[in-house]
């Protein structure tokens, strides 16, 4: 194990645990993808299950021998700087889960199609920018057997350090991509040109209820999720092939995008 033991906060080794923003990380190597930062040991060994390469550790020093070795073995000859937890935290300005992160080299992503490919029911989210509800999201998915998430317009990263913090390390066990083509245009004629019923979870004057026994799905199927703020685009909802809803009671008209996925996600692998 590479172990420096951290004396000096300022040192530019530390600048991607400590002083480094989300879009810097994004674009480290650029051309080439950047970093991510998975937090927590969970997380971390995730991360290594699916390949992801690791660059360097900062760690809370008293579990470099205890609960942090498992991981540490796996991570090679890359540097793990050890200090103090409230060093660790004054560092990073916010409480440390589990006192763990784990610098890794992102991949190039793989285009829609390679996701697709073999996937029957997929989820797309269009505008979630709220990492606490993309991680969530993500997590849901990965539960319930949605084969693959796609994102689309200016959904947040799910690789952002929130996010994959949420999602529990699910994120490297779901396939995912971004929709790179014009939204809502071309990316929901992609949807159909791969022969998925597209369904928008949506309150139109024809949404039908989720749990309606007259309600079938294909054998490919996308449920699309708009954002927390004003749900889908009314272009895309007009593109879809049918609406849903959940069904609320004591004058609730929705739930947050989360909480909704799930019970969607739920209600949609029964078909």
């Amino acid at each position: 194990m590479n172990l420096i033991t951290v004396n000096d906060l300022s040192v530019p080794e530390l600048d991607v645990f400590a002083r480094l923003r989300e879009p810097q990380l994004y674009h480290y190597y650029e051309p080439a993808p950047g970093l991510f930062l998975a937090e927590g040991e969970l997380v971390a060994e995730r991360a290594l299950d699916a390949g992801y390469e690791p660059v360097s550790v900062l760690a809370d020093g008293s579990g470099i021998e205890t609960r942090f070795r498992e991981v540490l073995d796996r991570v090679g000859d890359v540097p793990v700087y050890a200090a103090p937890y409230e060093v660790i935290k004054d560092l990073t300005g916010y409480s440390l889960t589990g006192g763990f992160l784990c610098a890794m080299r992102r991949r190039p992503l793989p285009s829609p199609d390679e996701i697709c490919a073999n996937a029957g029911r997929i989820a797309v989210l269009e505008r979630v920018t709220n990492p606490t509800n993309v991680g969530a999201i993500v997590r849901s998915a990965a539960a319930l057997s949605v084969d693959a998430v796609l994102f689309a317009g200016n959904s947040c990263d799910p690789l952002c350090r929130r996010a994959i913090r949420v999602s529990m390390g699910t994120v490297f066990q779901i396939p995912w991509t971004r929709i790179e083509l014009e939204w809502p245009s071309e990316g929901m004629a992609f949807l159909k040109s791969r022969g998925f019923q597209t369904i928008a979870m949506a309150l139109t004057e024809k949404t039908r209820d989720l749990g309606d026994e007259s309600l079938v799905f294909g054998d490919r199927a996308a449920m699309l999720f708009g954002s927390e703020g004003n749900g889908l685009l009314t272009e895309t909802i007009d593109a879809c092939d049918v609406a849903v809803k959940i069904p609320m009671r004591r004058g609730v008209d929705s739930l947050n995008v989360a909480a909704a996925s799930a019970v969607a996600f739920w209600e949609f692998m029964k078909h």
